[in-house]
This record gives structure tokens, sequence and C-alpha cells, in this order.
């Protein structure tokens, strides 16, 4: 999930301040059903890593919703990762729809996902269409970049 729409530079304090409160015990914000300290939590704190480019894709989803920069940068590409995520103050997050998945299992080195993310940015609602490209690195799953779809 790449940064569409733009976003105003925040401060390290409000860049990990989380958007929603996402604990150990409610939902996971992807969407699959339980509870976020078994889902995406695992991979944000680095006890597990994503099999899949769906998977990493809705754990990145997820870390855009707890504001996980860290996790973001980290599960970037090398060479398209920016220097920071920006976090927007105004934005949060509404909703994981994973329309596509292409390639990305354990016999392939890349893969694609098409999703559709919905937010609220100042209160106005807006989506996010994208299909991502994912690779595998060092035998870790990483975001390289995507395609915006109207």
């Amino acid at each position: 999930m790449s940064r569409r729409p733009k976003r105003r530079a925040q401060t390290a304090a409000a860049q990990r301040t989380p958007a929603s409160a996402v604990t150990t015990t409610t939902p996971c914000p992807c969407g699959q059903g339980v509870p976020y300290g078994e889902c995406c939590g695992r991979l944000h704190s680095g006890a597990a890593r994503a099999a899949t480019p769906e998977q990493l894709m809705r754990s990145r989803y997820a870390a855009f919703v707890v504001r996980d920069e860290a996790y973001l940068l980290r599960t970037w590409h090398p060479d398209t990762r920016p220097p920071g995520v920006g976090f927007d103050s105004g934005m949060r997050w509404a909703g994981l729809e994973i329309e596509a998945t292409t390639e990305g299992t354990a016999f392939h080195d890349t893969g694609t996902v098409t999703f559709l993310a919905r937010f609220a940015d100042a209160g106005a609602p807006g989506e996010l269409h994208e299909r991502s490209r994912f690779v595998r690195l060092d035998g870790a799953w990483v975001y390289v970049d995507g395609d915006f779809l109207t």
C-alpha cells in the first residue's frame, strides 16, 4: 500500500500514536475476523513474517491503521522505500477489501494484490484502489509499488 493520498508531515510522537483503539484483543483492522494480537500484531512485532503477498498487504493496511511506521518501512522494498511515512492526523482507515491476487505462493518470487481501502480524511470519505506489487527479498515478502486504479 503506497502513500496516496498525500499526507502532511507529522511529528515523531504523532506517528507513533494509534489512529484507533486497536489492542491485542480487539478485531484486527485487516478484516480477517481474529484478534489483532493473533493476526497482524504478530507480524508487526516481528514474531512472524507474512507467508503471502495478501497477508503482507493486510498487515500493511493494519500498520497504517495503528500507525506503525517501522513495520511499513521494514516491509517496503529498499529500492522504492521512502525515508518516512508521514501519517496524517486527520486520516482514519475504515476498511479493506481484497479484490484479487496473483502468484504469491511458496513457489513464486512475485505477486500482486488488488485492493480497495476505505478511509475518512478530516471526516470526508474516500477510497484508495490499488494493484500492489510484491517480491520475495531474502526470503521475506516486501511491497515494491503499485498502480492506482479508478
